[in-house]
């Protein structure tokens, strides 16, 4: 990836491999349904990992973006911020809708995918934002998130 901010954003830059993405091409690929935010059980014998319906704290639910994006690995020391370094390593809990994990392996973009559509709608529409779907981590016991288990987001 490279680091350059201020590139023009190339036409169906997604088909690219990402090593070769602008770092504003890298942030676009990103969809924005915030799975990545949900908080995640990993079973110590199996390696298994379950996504539940808490969100960080700092998740706006509405709008699936991040209260503190700039700051969050200061506020939240385990957030990934993900890049080609690191991605290979954090494929097994990565949601299997991702953009990021779908080009790494090489497939293509889901049909709804907003740099396809254009919008967000369609993605709502399939039901792959978590909004209207999830609970705080501030409303939640920390011991209490086996409770929490949802069956919609896999890795």
């Amino acid at each position: 990836m490279t680091d350059s901010s201020n590139t023009e954003i190339r036409d169906q830059f997604w088909l690219r491999p990402l090593a070769e993405l602008s770092r504003q091409e890298w942030e676009m690929l990103c969809d924005g349904c915030a799975r990545c935010c949900l908080k995640k059980l990993q079973d110590v014998d199996s390696l298994k990992v379950q996504f539940t319906r808490v969100a960080c704290r700092y998740l706006n639910q509405n709008q699936c973006t991040c209260k503190a994006y700039k700051t969050r690995q200061f506020k939240v020391p385990d957030c990934l911020v993900l890049d080609m370094e690191n991605l290979p390593s954090a494929l097994h809990w990565i949601p299997e809708t991702c953009a990021y994990k779908l080009r790494f392996l090489d497939r293509p973009l889901p049909d709804w995918h907003p740099l396809l559509t254009g919008n967000r709608t369609a993605m709502i529409e399939k039901g792959i934002s978590i909004t209207g779907r999830i609970l705080s981590e501030d409303n939640v016991h920390e011991n209490g998130l086996e409770e929490h288990v949802i069956r919609w987001v896999k890795a």
